[in-house]
């Protein structure tokens, strides 16, 4: 397995693993069995970066990955984050979250609590999951920074944080990855935030690189999706707009047959080839689908190879904001 660097001294495998999809979000979660297997197979494959949260489930995914992967400890990097409030359970034991909580004290109680969920003396990476405009990142940072001279976290990292954002908190505490949705359909990040974090050498984290399975080609109806699938929420897999984008996978498919590959390899192996500084972490709950992914890590693509795969899904043609408005609020920059 190829490596990348995340900052000034965070090695992870080129392609890490998104573990939110096996408790939380695309429908009915795996057993606890069959993810434990999928979890070694990544190991046993090369895969040394694995993505969880305290707001899966809430709190349920990170146990799932501390189990999972604590005969593999030595070997992996474990990335969580803090940043939202979360109600005690409600009459049907049911947690909601209700907006964002920086607070110095709350990040502290966030990081012992995921400390012990995780089963680790010292948390690898540890994301502010979205910024709390209530906050000064200053004092964000300034927080993780004393964890991190406490021993309990080595890394720090942001998510969908602006460039201004970065700045002032890598000013106080460098930051070693910033967390993004970046992918063929969402290429946000290109204008102004790769250039500022690749001046601070601050490495890229692409969340949902396969624009949640979409990129595949494997769902081409709304229908498909089970009934709490977070996806039958967003604008681009609903009604005209989820037939339309169905186009632009249509001519990502035809390039990748023409390679012998599949689409999914070749979303993967056009963002990998966007610097060496990023390493995506696509999830999935199948090994079928995790071997197929890491078949991205090697596929050369020529300079003419990227721009026909960039032009074949150009960002101006996707139909539909990635979030609803709601959801739009909670990631603003």
């Amino acid at each position: 397995m190829k490596t990348r660097k995340l900052g000034d001294g965070l090695e992870v495998s080129a392609l890490g693993l998104g573990c939110m999809g096996m408790s939380w979000a695309y429908g009915p979660a795996p057993e606890k069995a069959e993810t434990f297997k999928l979890l070694a197979r990544a190991v046993e494959l090369g895969v040394t970066f694995f993505d969880t949260a305290e707001v899966y489930g809430p709190f349920v995914n990170e146990e799932l990955v501390g189990e999972g992967l604590r005969p593999f400890r030595d070997k992996v990097v474990i990335a969580t984050k803090f940043g939202f409030k979360i109600l005690p359970p409600d009459e049907n034991g049911v947690r909601k979250m209700v907006g964002v909580d920086s607070r110095p004290e709350h990040i502290r109680e966030v990081a012992e609590a995921s400390l012990k969920r995780l089963g680790v003396e010292a948390i690898d990476l540890l994301y502010q999951h979205r910024v709390d405009p209530s906050v000064p990142i200053e004092d964000v940072a300034g927080t993780v920074r004393d964890l991190i001279a406490e021993g309990k976290v080595k890394h720090f990292g942001l998510s969908e944080a602006g460039a201004e954002t970065i700045r002032k908190a890598h000013a106080v505490q460098p930051v070693a990855a910033l967390q993004s949705e970046y992918s063929l359909w969402t290429r946000d990040v290109e204008a102004q935030i790769l250039p500022t974090i690749r001046e601070l050498g601050i490495g890229l984290v692409p969340y949902s690189p396969l624009g949640r399975g979409f990129l595949t080609g494997a769902l081409t109806s709304s229908a498909s999706l089970a009934k709490d699938d977070f996806r039958r929420g967003l604008p681009r897999f609903q009604g005209e707009a989820l037939a339309s984008n169905l186009s632009l996978v249509e001519a990502l498919t035809l390039i990748a047959g023409e390679k012998g590959i599949t689409p999914a390899q070749l979303a993967l192996a056009w963002l990998l080839h966007q610097g060496g500084d990023i390493a995506p972490i696509p999830g999935t709950t199948r090994i079928s689908r995790l071997e197929e992914n890491l078949g991205a890590v090697d596929l050369a693509l020529s300079a003419e190879d990227l721009a026909r795969i960039a032009a074949a899904v150009p960002e101006t043609a996707v139909e539909g904001e990635r979030y609803s408005e709601a959801g739009l609020a909670m990631v603003g920059r």
